[in-house]
């Protein structure tokens, strides 16, 4: 692995612990009926393959975090396929702090983006 590959690798874990919690939101928010881990990492990797980096363990944290802070619900079902599933939920409160995680990102997204535009001129 070259010395760049190294910092790109890098950057990328910074930037998507970052960005984990406003997406799991999002795809929470998008679903009109709770999900478990394994059903929100494959929208997700729908999306994107490389988000998770091939890491679905890293959501769970993210995902009792939210829980934890009152952004989302969730209740356990037994399974006939395996152990029991958790499912997720957003909260009333989880949609309000979701909108202003948008426009936070929406802010942060203008403001690199005039920064890498004023760096080619």
């Amino acid at each position: 692995m070259s010395d760049t590959d190294i910092h790109v690798k890098k950057f990328q874990k910074e930037l998507s612990a970052g960005t984990v919690a406003l997406v799991l939101l999002a795809v929470l928010a998008k679903s009109d009926m709770p999900l478990y881990g394994y059903q929100i990492a494959k929208r997700l990797e729908q999306a994107d393959q490389s988000i998770l980096g091939g890491k679905q363990s890293a959501l769970y944290p993210v995902l009792r975090n939210l829980h934890e802070a009152g952004l989302l619900d969730s209740h356990v079902e037994p399974s006939i396929s395996g152990p029991p599933r958790r499912y997720y939920q957003i909260t009333d409160l989880g949609r309000v702090v979701f909108g202003d995680w948008k426009l936070t990102w929406h802010g942060t997204q203008q403001f690199v983006q005039s920064i890498l535009e004023a760096e080619q001129s």
